[in-house]
């Protein structure tokens, strides 16, 4: 893995820059067909649209969202011309049928679904793999487990998702009157669900505030039902073998909390800056 090969010999980085923010902004690039030289830029305006300043919201500029959208679109067009095994190629060959009758995707709906698969992709698994450094920091006696043991790390990444979610709250439109615990809401309501809370819900997870790798059992990290995460398999095959490339290169780090900084976003939650130190 390219990403770590290039920390050889260092027994310090950070976590997130040097290494989990890499890894999903290539493989969503790849995925799309956006070639490397390009994929940090798309990062970059990613960080500028949902960032925060000083813990508050910003407006972002229209500037910010047209520069964004530009180069999208830029890659677009030039994947129209040169079609290949890729997303976005598969997006401008879509159809959909609409009045019952099949219609391309136009070029508006391809750019919506490229900007967003991105932006997604990249944001939460940089996230989860930098909560992952964390909390096997904080457990070394299971860090060591999994060292000794790979077939335990799919386990262990589900209780990372559960006990830290990279997106803690959804937020749900009501379609119709409907009754939650006695309580009526209304159709109309907005309704914002604490999945990060309620993965932690002592009725569902006994000792839920504990973490545990050998934990079972399903969470509401990735949302649920007709909303479920589209990108869920492919996060966690990400973190899967991030943590397996981790474990191999140095089975023992703890984290410089001191110099760590959680990111301000609008939407998701995690760590910006990670020190770790393998030595």
């Amino acid at each position: 893995m390219r990403a770590l090969d290039a920390l050889a010999g260092i027994s310090r980085f950070d976590l997130i820059a040097d290494f989990g923010a890499l890894i999903p902004m290539r493989t969503i690039g790849y995925l799309l067909g956006i070639p490397e030289e390009g994929q940090q830029q798309i990062r970059d305006n990613t960080d500028a649209s949902i960032g925060l300043k000083d813990g508050s919201f910003q407006s972002v500029s229209s500037a910010t969202f047209e520069n964004a959208y530009q180069l999208f679109a830029e890659y677009i067009e030039w994947r129209a011309e040169h079609p290949s095994d890729d997303v976005m190629t598969q997006l401008l060959n879509a159809e959909v049928e609409e009045n019952g009758e099949l219609r391309p995707l136009t070029r508006i709906e391809v750019l919506t679904y490229t900007s967003m698969i991105a932006g997604a992709g990249n944001e939460t698994t940089t996230r989860l793999i930098g909560f992952i450094g964390q909390l096997l920091a904080q457990h070394p006696e299971q860090r060591r487990e999994l060292a000794e043991d790979f077939s335990l790390i799919p386990g262990a990444i589900e209780e990372v998702l559960r006990y830290e979610s990279a997106s803690p709250v959804q937020a749900r439109y009501v379609a119709r009157d409907t009754e939650v615990h006695g309580q009526t809401i209304a159709e109309g309501s907005v309704m914002l669900l604490l999945n990060g809370s309620a993965n932690r819900d002592e009725r569902h997870y006994p000792d839920g505030e504990s973490f545990d790798i050998h934990r079972t059992g399903s969470h509401l990290s990735f949302g649920q039902g007709l909303h479920f995460c589209l990108g869920s398999s492919l996060a966690r095959m990400q973190a899967r073998v991030a943590l397996e490339e981790m474990l191999t290169r140095w089975p023992e780090w703890h984290i410089d909390f001191d110099n760590a900084a959680m990111a301000h976003t609008s939407s998701v939650r995690g760590w910006g800056r990670l020190p770790i130190v393998t030595a």
